[in-house]
């Protein structure tokens, strides 16, 4: 490990990349959309679209910065979507002038559902970046920082198994205990299906983007195969 105070600026702006959509998924996740490929139907919620997103950052950051840092850009994602949501309970609370262009009832039905839904996507998204995480340098660490390949899909194709899964049971239950999030167990396959197969198709199309992020930096910084800045 070579530790020089280098790559922060890449650092940091891998880390808003990563808080940046962990944040929208939070933000945008209650509309639902149908996605047609071919003659298969998916039904996905918007939020969706930039969550892979945070698992290649994660991937880079642990390959070039170490399993450390890409354990803070995870709990830092964690406290800033904590905080937006504190943000937007007293936006909700605040009452809208009339001339106001978005009313409260508009307001709180886009931005009012905080309970069950986010406490099931952060428990979820704590899960699965986690286990992302550690899969990753263990198979680093049994392929002597080779196949990059491997680690890269690996981990985030289980991780993301257990991140939908979790999100869905826990809101699955939530509705079965009264609260209002428009899930219920007949959804839960199909929904658990489309959503997977759009992760991992992404994990899988996103393969070469990291391939290439981790090659640069590593030409940048002058990194051998499994060394790391720290």
């Amino acid at each position: 490990m070579i530790s020089k105070d280098k790559g922060q600026k890449i650092f940091l702006i891998l880390a808003a990349i990563f808080i940046s959509s962990l944040v929208a998924c939070n933000l945008i996740f209650q509309k639902f959309f149908i996605l047609d490929i071919g003659s298969t139907f998916f039904v996905l919620s918007v939020g969706i679209l930039p969550y892979p997103i945070t698992f290649l950052v994660t991937d880079i950051i642990s390959e070039i910065f170490g399993k450390e840092k890409a354990n803070r850009v995870v709990l830092s994602g964690f406290f800033a979507s904590i905080f937006v949501i504190f943000v937007l309970m007293v936006a909700d609370r605040a009452d809208a002038v009339f001339y106001s262009p978005i009313d409260n009832d508009t307001f709180s039905r886009v931005f009012g559902l905080f309970g069950p839904a986010v406490f099931a996507s952060m428990t979820a998204y704590l899960l699965a970046q986690f286990i992302d995480i550690r899969i990753f340098h263990f198979l680093k660490e049994q392929t002597n920082g080779k196949h990059f390949w491997l680690r890269n899909n690996f981990s985030t194709l289980f991780s993301q198994i257990i991140d939908t899964a979790s999100v869905l049971v826990l809101l699955c239950l939530a509705s079965d205990l009264g609260w209002s999030t428009g899930l219920s167990w007949d959804r839960f396959v199909p929904l658990f299906v489309s959503s997977y197969i759009f992760k991992a198709s992404v994990a899988l199309v996103d393969t070469p983007i990291a391939y290439i992020t981790c090659s640069l930096l590593r030409k940048k910084y002058s990194l051998k195969i499994g060394e790391t800045l720290s």
